[in-house]
């Protein structure tokens, strides 16, 4: 069996998976999040206890498993502690402001550039406007936004400027060789 698939889904306090049809919904203090499950996989409720089951060995069932349970627990980790990227700014001049609940850039273009928050997402700006916080209860939006707002000014290998992961190395190169 699935590494990934067989292992059991706790349920923390306050958090409540209903399954009806082919949709599971996971409601918590966060919020509610519905997943469209595959026909083929089962999921089973006990006391506080999620556990996904698959049909046969074949190689789909197999596949869908793990993915079905990792699905699963990243909406009861979503609604009951949410998810965050943080992404850093690097360069002279380089910052990120908020406008209302709207996310300004100015990363080196002529213009600013503006990201509007989708329900359930929230931008904060923190360290002197160089630190940016996309968190939310949905994994996939949040990964998402964050990768878009990287895409705007993504790092350079020569001077380092950009926008960048918390964390993520960046592979500098050496610039031109000068007049010797």
């Amino acid at each position: 069996m699935s590494r990934i698939g067989r292992s059991p889904i706790q349920l923390p306090k306050g958090v409540k998976v209903d399954v009806k049809g082919l949709t599971a919904t996971v409601s918590g203090p966060k919020g509610k999040l519905t997943q469209v499950i595959h026909q083929d996989i089962s999921i089973d409720l006990d006391d506080g206890v999620v556990m996904v089951k698959r049909p046969s060995d074949s190689r789909q069932h197999r596949a869908l498993h793990g993915l079905t349970r990792a699905l699963l627990n990243n909406m009861v980790v979503g609604v009951s502690e949410g998810f965050s990227k943080i992404l850093e700014i690097e360069g002279v001049g380089y910052r990120a402001a908020m406008e209302g609940k709207a996310l300004v850039l100015n990363v080196g273009y002529s213009h600013p550039i503006r990201f509007d928050p989708p329900a359930d997402v929230a931008y904060a700006v923190e360290d002197r406007s160089k630190t940016i916080i996309v968190s939310g209860i949905d994994k996939q939006v949040v990964g998402e936004l964050a990768a878009q707002i990287r895409k705007t000014r993504p790092p350079e290998p020569y001077k380092g400027k950009g926008i960048r992961y918390r964390g993520e190395y960046v592979r500098r190169k050496a610039g031109k060789a000068g007049k010797v």
